[in-house]
């Protein structure tokens, strides 16, 4: 018999992946409205509204976001005893840091980052959501072909620009690098239990072939990317099946 019965051990909060996650679902939602706001009256908006916006309003965005920012980080300094409240201070920081940032590059770089912005939001949000619900291995390779699938598309545009094109194929080397290492600290992390060194990379019983097979279709992907833009586009079609196919099947798998 249990030595106190009339105890009773507190619920396990089994909702609060799923919470976390449908609060950075709306969050990213907010953040492609306010992209879709943008593309309309400045990328699609006549000259005057254009220079408007380049003179005036991308300058009070960034203010009221940098303003913002600071206020989330005085409230969670403020409150960082409590977790509940100091959640609403990171809420308001990085919400800030979003609407500054954002408009500061949409600014400097105009329309094209409009196009970058409103596909990295939902593919980050994706992402988190992912990092929420399902298990590590699942979350750490379709990041890894998320962050691909967005580096191609960056690729397919850039490659004949000739202020960026030879830049982008550098960074594109160095991705190549990246991937080669991430084989190797998780093939180490997955010798010793997950850990690399004092930091817990993986589950201990984590199966590493997704995590292979996502870093050797993304290198091989962008390695033929450099070989020629064409292939980018099927090489972005491939990567893509092959997150919905991985999806679906640890979504089951989750069931």
């Amino acid at each position: 018999m249990p030595k106190n019965p009339n105890h009773r051990s507190k619920p396990v909060k089994r909702d609060e992946p799923l919470t976390g996650a449908m609060k950075f679902f709306l969050a990213g939602c907010v953040a492609e409205l306010y992209l879709l706001i943008v593309r309309r009256f400045y990328v699609g908006g006549s000259a005057v509204q254009q220079i408007a916006w380049y003179d005036r309003y991308f300058w009070i965005l960034a203010g009221l976001g940098a303003a913002l920012f600071v206020l989330g980080v005085i409230l969670s300094a403020m409150w960082k005893t409590d977790r509940k409240k100091r959640v609403i201070g990171w809420y308001a920081g990085g919400s800030g840091a979003f609407l500054a940032v954002s408009a500061l590059l949409i600014r400097a770089l105009n329309a094209p980052m409009v196009t970058l912005l409103s596909v990295v939001v939902p593919v980050v949000m994706l992402l988190v959501i992912l990092w929420s619900l399902y298990d590590r291995e699942c979350a750490v390779a379709l990041t890894i072909l998320g962050v691909s699938l967005i580096f191609l598309w960056v690729c397919r545009r850039t490659f004949s620009n000739i202020s960026y094109g030879a830049l982008i194929r550098v960074i594109a080397v160095l991705f190549l690098v990246l991937l080669v290492a991430a084989v190797f600290f998780f093939r180490k992390a997955g010798q010793n239990g997950g850990r690399l060194g004092k930091l817990r990379l993986l589950p201990a019983d984590a199966d590493l072939l997704p995590i292979y097979t996502a870093c050797v279709l993304s290198a091989v992907a962008v390695a033929a990317a450099l070989i020629s833009v064409n292939i980018a586009y099927y090489a972005m079609w491939v990567l893509a099946v092959v997150v919905f196919a991985l999806a679906v099947y640890y979504t089951v798998k989750q069931l």
